[in-house]
């Protein structure tokens, strides 16, 4: 049914979308209309990912899930550095953090748990993620901002480049250390109950058509997109912060965001928390080093400096997850606890 909803809204957007651009509709109008074709662009590009990650295996299947995981996110991203806005991109990517941290796990714990009393994960995979999601906020997003306050430009940008460097390393050996050499040595307690054989739900040649197709409608729809947010921010009173941070981070990771619900309500907890603090991992350690390297061959560099509620609410934000997570377990009174912690947030940085 959902699927059929995103062939619905792909088939009739996206030719809407190229004629409402030609035409030079309202920028109201428009700025609608991509964000709801992006949605449905980015479920075609899950859904390919997803099969061949299961045609290619388990190893470069993971990979494949790391690369395309935020791709709609990194394009939409590097049009708005195109176009001079970083602190609508540092704003999306704070969204996404906080987004799959309190939103995404907030809604998988909470659909989940009011199924089932109590749910189970793999605890080991939640130490793991603990960790990197303590270093990749707690430190490598927090020294940047204390240490540029004594800074010039130039050296701010030059601690940005290095941290970014250290951070996609880290982020490929954690890879490589999941994947590789300790793949399955961690498992959960509870017993598997997915390990039947899996059957993509579609064949090697039409996934990387589909993928390749989406990706080109996306990037061209998202290019316009990024130009809409100037006038949709003074029509509504929304400010560059608030439209990174909620609208741009919610539009980027739609369909991620449903498959995690819909796997926690299946009981597939290890699926859901996966998703929800895979992707922010993916977030903070690949997408915003990468957009930083990026960010050197346009007119404006974008340094690894937040502002400082934007640092304040991530911190905020894996403390709780950490505490909440590394238990292995969770229940519906966890998941509103973090969804609480989301509407708070929300309002804040509406009013800011």
């Amino acid at each position: 049914m959902t699927n059929k909803v995103f062939m619905l809204m792909t088939f009739i957007g996206v030719p809407i979308s190229v004629i409402g651009t030609m035409m030079h509709w309202s920028n109201i109008i428009l700025f609608i209309l991509y964000c709801l074709t992006i949605i449905a662009l980015s479920s075609y590009m899950g859904r390919a990912t997803e099969s061949l990650a299961i045609v290619a295996g388990p190893r470069i299947g993971g990979l494949l899930n790391a690369t395309f995981g935020n791709a709609v996110e990194l394009i939409i991203s590097i049009f708005s550095l195109k176009a001079g806005l970083v602190g609508v991109v540092l704003a999306s990517l704070t969204g996404s953090v906080l987004g799959n941290l309190l939103l995404v796990a907030g809604l998988s714990f909470f659909v989940g748990g009011l199924k089932y009393k109590r749910q189970e994960f793999n605890v080991y995979d939640a130490r793991h993620n603990s960790g990197l999601l303590m270093f990749a906020v707690m430190i490598a997003f927090v020294i940047p901002e204390v240490f540029s306050i004594s800074m010039n430009e130039t050296s701010t940008l030059t601690l940005s480049i290095g941290t970014s460097i250290i951070l996609i390393l880290l982020y490929l050996a954690a890879l490589f250390f999941k994947l590789v050499t300790h793949r399955g040595v961690y498992q959960s307690g509870a017993p598997k109950a997915v390990h039947e054989e899996e059957v993509p739900e579609w064949g090697k040649g039409k996934a990387i058509s589909v993928l390749l197709i989406a990706t080109i409608a996306v990037a061209y729809i998202s290019e316009h997109l990024v130009h809409t947010f100037e006038y949709v921010g003074e029509t509504f009173g929304w400010s560059e912060l608030f439209i990174g941070v909620i609208i741009v981070a919610i539009v980027g990771n739609a369909a991620e965001h449903a498959s995690a619900v819909l796997m926690a309500f299946k009981n597939k907890m290890d699926i859901a928390v996966e998703i929800a603090i895979g992707s922010t991992l993916q977030v903070a350690m690949f997408v915003l080093p990468v957009l930083v390297l990026i960010s050197l061959l346009f007119e404006k560099s974008m340094p690894l400096i937040f502002s400082w509620p934007e640092l304040i609410a991530m911190v905020s934000s894996v403390l709780l997850m950490v505490v909440i997570s590394n238990d292995g377990e969770s229940n519906w009174f966890e998941g509103l606890t973090l969804l609480a912690a989301y509407v708070i947030m929300g309002i804040g940085f509406y009013l800011l």
